[in-house]
């Protein structure tokens, strides 16, 4: 796979046999990963994103219906803080999440699903205070005062997670314990020590319960671990089967955080097994829609 990374730090890496991303062992090449990242897009988004278009070998763009476009990948050479702080989507999806729950703290530069590409998101959500506040509706289950985006499916997708849990919170304490009382959903307000607006901007995050153990710039890493092990499977599988990400599963660990990344969890679910044997789009479940993305992507790709 060609990797926006310099030559000598790949020797760097072999060497001294550091693992580098656990994609770079993988059989796909660039442009085999394109072709599944943009799908993943447009699945992910299917009443945002309409169409692709490519320029040349280094400019790929996926078209919003609004007529904006948003280039794949911008070519540079970023470190991890530049890839959070300003991400192509290329580099938003780079890291794959893992679906299978985790009792260790991640590697301190491993946070799939952190890189957030703010034209996609105010693309989706809504791209002021305003017009995300137009998009927000009342939860009607689990969380009656509490408001979340219901474009793309989010306030749904929320709402289905906490259908398979509020039951389950009845008999188990330990779920019970963490879903009351959450600590918030919308909150339109930039994340500390940063000029980037938190997901909770746009109404797609939720906090549950805080634990002064949650989160990497309260805690030590041997009381994250301790919380990591606490945190109950059923509940974190709840909300990644219903296209959330676990802040867990971040190097930077924000525990009580579940964020609506329907891209991030559908690479996942669909992706992480395959192979070069493989057609590129194997593993993604085919039907009308799927079929008519694929041709888009064959066709313009």
């Amino acid at each position: 796979m060609i990797r926006k990374i310099s030559n000598f730090i790949i020797c760097f890496f072999i060497i001294f046999s550091i693992p580098i991303d656990s994609r770079a062992s993988e059989d796909r090449d660039y442009q085999t990963e394109m072709k599944q990242d943009i799908l993943i897009l447009m699945l992910s988004y299917p009443q945002h994103i309409v169409d692709v278009e490519k320029k040349s070998d280094d400019e790929v763009y996926i078209i919003m219906k609004s007529g904006k476009k948003i280039i794949y990948d911008d070519k540079k050479e970023k470190n991890h803080e530049v890839k959070l702080t300003n991400p192509d989507l290329q580099d938003m999806l780079e890291q794959d999440y893992p679906l299978e729950k985790n009792t260790e703290i991640m590697d301190k530069n491993f946070d799939p699903g952190r890189a957030r590409h703010y034209e996609l998101l105010s693309e989706v959500y809504g791209n002021s205070k305003g017009a995300i506040e137009k998009n927000l509706a009342s939860l009607k289950y689990g969380y009656t005062n509490y408001q979340f985006n219901k474009q793309n499916n989010a306030n749904a997708s929320l709402e289905a997670a906490l259908k398979e849990l509020m039951p389950l919170a009845k008999s188990r304490s330990d779920i019970g314990s963490i879903l009351y009382p959450a600590s918030g959903t919308f909150n339109y307000r930039v994340i500390s020590g940063t000029g980037r607006l938190s997901p909770h901007s746009y109404g797609i995050a939720i906090d549950l319960k805080s634990d002064k153990r949650d989160y990497w710039k309260w805690s030590s890493e041997k009381a994250g671990k301790e919380r990591l092990s606490d945190y109950p499977k059923e509940l974190v599988e709840a909300f990644e089967k219903n296209n959330f990400v676990w802040g867990g599963k971040w190097g930077h660990f924000d525990i009580l955080h579940f964020e609506y990344r329907p891209e991030i969890i559908l690479k996942a679910r669909y992706f992480a097994n395959w192979n070069k044997n493989d057609e590129w789009f194997q593993g993604v479940p085919l039907n009308e829609e799927t079929n008519k993305y694929i041709e888009i992507i064959n066709n313009k790709l």
